[in-house]
């Protein structure tokens, strides 16, 4: 009895989906008898497994819960980006990209089984607190979190504004686990911020694609244009390092500022309402002063969208590090409970027709960034490295390229406990010249700004 409403239920979901297929998208054909058949196949030893867990597991188990676990593990084989959204947390990722939510202000991702830092939100209690790049999340409140999923880590690390949490994290060149208390805030992402520098360079970080970003990033303009009485600026440093990406609009709207004409980024996937082009266009678009572009491997998504755009186009050189490597495009779909399916429909390619895809894109200046730029300077310690390429599961690029060798760097030595923590640097408030000589990146920008037509001429360069 239990099998056969098993398969009942099954056949109903299934028919449900497709139906729910036909209705919203295009380019679904019709599945044949015969692929039908053999598609139910697996379907008889997925209920089969449920039908005997129930009747034999030690305890009582309910069929929605053996349900939805699998479907997490189902989209947890797709790849690291494909993911199943509970109700709950389906609502905090709708309140996130409006620049304001709870929680520590991390980006998070699995890497063999363990919880790793992709970046720290500037300007966060995470990143006040000294997480960096690369950290990897061995406890949450003394609890292990091997194997834990993305969602419930996001879950158990958010709660209320004022309450602190402890995490234990292992950090390479650190021999033993560090233990750090972060006390929860909301988090209010300032997208822009922006000041001018020396010779009339405009500098810009951008740290998140948020709703309003390409307004933020035009009305900092217009402050360069009245602090320079009406003149344009000699140049412009377009700082992207540590963006994690966002909102996909945003990234169009700010490359289409300094892009007449041509393709900004097109997608392309299995279903056909899934290739799309995305052009810039004349109107309003910024004159042809130089422009720099600052990423290193924290810069992912959206951001290397841009960084990609500007490049393909020679509108601007690219300085830093290769960046993160995630081209891929992932399509929210709301299920009837109030949750939703977090799936990879496509992938991102530039103008030139290059995938970024477990790439990413190659700077035409190499520089690496400061050592630990948040925590304590005087300590030699390298942030340890990840990127969407040292991921489980990574889907590899379409077109075959691999990443290229990058600078070598030094092993980190060996510290007995956690770099004293300093207040994190207000790029808006700092003298011009700490801000300029403590960040090499920046410094070359500057330099590039000032050089430019000789700079556009030069081949790829390593500079250490």
């Amino acid at each position: 009895m239990i099998k056969k409403v098993l398969y009942i239920s099954l056949l109903a979901g299934t028919a449900l989906t497709t139906t729910l297929a036909l209705n919203g998208g295009s380019g679904v054909s019709e599945v044949s008898a015969k692929e039908a058949e053999s598609d139910f196949d697996p379907l008889k030893l997925f209920a089969d497994v449920i039908a005997i867990v129930q009747r034999d597991y030690v305890e009582k188990v309910g069929t929605g819960k053996l349900v939805e676990g699998a479907i997490r593990g189902m989209l947890n084989t797709l790849d690291p980006h494909s993911a199943f959204l509970t109700p709950d947390y389906y609502k905090e990722l709708q309140v996130e990209t409006t620049g304001e939510f709870g929680g520590l202000g991390i980006e998070i991702t699995v890497k063999d089984g363990l919880l790793v830092v992709v970046t720290p939100i500037e300007g966060s209690p995470a990143a006040a607190a000294g997480i960096q790049s690369g950290d990897a999340i061995i406890k949450i409140e003394d609890k292990f979190t091997k194997n834990l999923s993305l969602v419930d880590a996001v879950r158990q690390m958010r709660g209320p504004k004022g309450s602190p949490i402890r995490i234990s994290i292992m950090r390479k060149g650190i021999a033993d686990l560090i233990d750090v208390v972060i006390v929860r805030d909301v988090i209010k992402v300032k997208s822009v911020k922006s000041r001018m520098l020396n010779d009339g360079i405009g500098y810009v970080r951008v740290s998140q694609f948020q709703e309003h970003t390409g307004e933020e990033l035009e009305a900092a303009i217009s402050k360069f244009r009245k602090d320079q009485k009406n003149k344009d600026v000699a140049g412009l440093i377009l700082d992207l390092r540590n963006n994690p990406g966002g909102l996909l609009t945003q990234a169009i709207k700010v490359a289409d500022l300094f892009l007449e004409e041509g393709v900004i980024v097109y997608t392309d996937g299995r279903v056909e309402d899934q290739k799309k082009k995305f052009f810039a266009h004349s109107r309003g678009t910024e004159p042809d002063y130089p422009i720099v572009v600052l990423v290193n491997e924290g810069s992912a998504s959206a951001s290397e969208i841009v960084a990609g755009a500007l490049k393909d186009h020679g509108r601007a050189i690219v300085i830093g590090t290769r960046t993160f490597g995630k081209g891929s495009v992932q399509t929210v779909l709301p299920l009837y409970n109030g949750g939703a399916l977090r799936l990879t429909t496509a992938l991102y390619y530039t103008k030139s027709g290059r995938s970024i895809q477990a790439t990413g894109v190659d700077p035409d200046i190499e520089v690496k960034d400061a050592v630990v730029p948040l925590a304590a300077q005087e300590e030699n310690v390298n942030l340890p490295e990840i990127r969407e390429s040292d991921l489980p599961g990574a889907i590899k690029n379409p077109s075959g390229r691999v990443p290229k060798k990058e600078l070598k760097k030094e092993e980190p030595k060996k510290i007995e406990k956690l770099p004293s923590v300093t207040e994190p640097k207000n790029i808006e408030t700092m003298p011009i010249e700490e801000l300029i000589g403590s960040d090499p990146p920046l410094k070359k920008a500057v330099e590039v700004l000032k050089n430019f037509d000789l700079f556009k001429k030069l081949p790829k360069v390593a500079v250490s």
